[in-house]
Parts: structure tokens; sequence; C-alpha cells
């Protein structure tokens, strides 16, 4: 079964960029997907540009509107995901623990939804 791991944090609880802390954590990274691949458990998964690059669009009484920004605010921002192939639950769970946001974020475990099962 798929399953995405979406990977939430605060801005300031992430180690800041150019530091050792931010070194270690991308040296981190790097060993997650390398773990992931070696088990043969990654679909892929990517890092993502920060909130203020993004935007949201949604369709209100037949009329198209973007805005700048998230649709939801929060404390927590996505910055990336996962998405990997393991036989259950426990097992994505299993691959949230190494993913270095836990320790100052939140891993969000999702299963994807199998169109070709869901009759």
């Amino acid at each position: 079964m798929k399953y995405m791991l979406l990977l939430y944090a605060a801005p300031d609880k992430e180690p800041a960029f150019g530091t050792p802390e931010f070194d270690k954590m991308m040296e981190d990274f790097a060993l997650t997907s390398e773990t992931f691949e070696k088990d043969g458990v990654l679909v892929g998964g990517e890092g993502l540009e920060g909130v203020e690059t993004a935007t949201s669009l949604r369709i209100h009484s037949g009329k198209v509107e973007t805005m700048d920004g998230p649709f939801a605010e929060t404390r927590e921002n996505l910055g990336g995901y996962y998405i990997v192939d393991v036989p259950d639950l426990e097992a994505a769970l299993k691959c949230a623990e190494i993913i270095p946001v836990a320790k100052f974020g939140t891993i969000e475990v999702r299963p994807l939804l199998n169109y070709s099962e869901a009759d």
C-alpha cells in the first residue's frame, strides 16, 4: 500500500540555512532517502519551496479565484513529502520515524487512495 509522508515544520524550529545543524539535517535527509531506496519502499519525494511561493486556487460561484500563499494558516508549513510503498500503516510509521523533520516538526502519514481498488 502506498502512503504519503507529509513533512510539516514551523520555520522558526528548523535549523537555519548555512549552519552546521542545517548541514547535518540535509545529511540525515540523504541517509533517509538512501535507506528507503535500499529497502525498496521509495516511490518518490521532494522538498517544496517556501509557502511564500505558493498560489492557491478555488472556484467559487463558477469563478476561478487565485490567491498568494497556502489556503490554510498554520504554525507548521508543508515543506516536503515522501511516498513509500509498504505493507501497512505500521511500516509507514516506521519510515516516518527516521525522517529528520520528526525531531522538530510533524510527519502526517496518509494512505494514498488506489482508484483501481476503490470500486
